[in-house]
């Protein structure tokens, strides 16, 4: 059995999109990498365990309510790694 959050998916998918509409965010592996971090230290993870517990999760997560969360606390993790990015230049 493998752990799993499935709350990481939407996160780097979500990212994805805010970034396209941010063309002044750096997109570096490291800066996505730390941005991802933030956004998911920010929301609650949904862990599963099954093919059916993944799917029962992924249904509660197309709840507009909780796509706003994801889209919120990834915007603001762009917002913020993006001032202070940790990469080498």
């Amino acid at each position: 059995m493998i752990v799993k959050n499935i709350v990481e998916p939407l996160v780097w998918e979500t990212l994805g999109k805010v970034l396209n509409s941010k063309p002044e965010a750096c997109r570096c592996e490291k800066c996505q990498a730390d941005m991802a971090a933030y956004a998911l230290n920010k929301l609650p993870p949904k862990y599963v365990v099954s093919r059916k517990g993944e799917i029962i999760a992924r249904a509660v997560s197309l709840d507009n309510k909780y796509n706003i969360a994801v889209l919120v606390a990834v915007t603001e993790a762009v917002e913020i790694v993006s001032r202070k990015p940790r990469h080498d230049d």
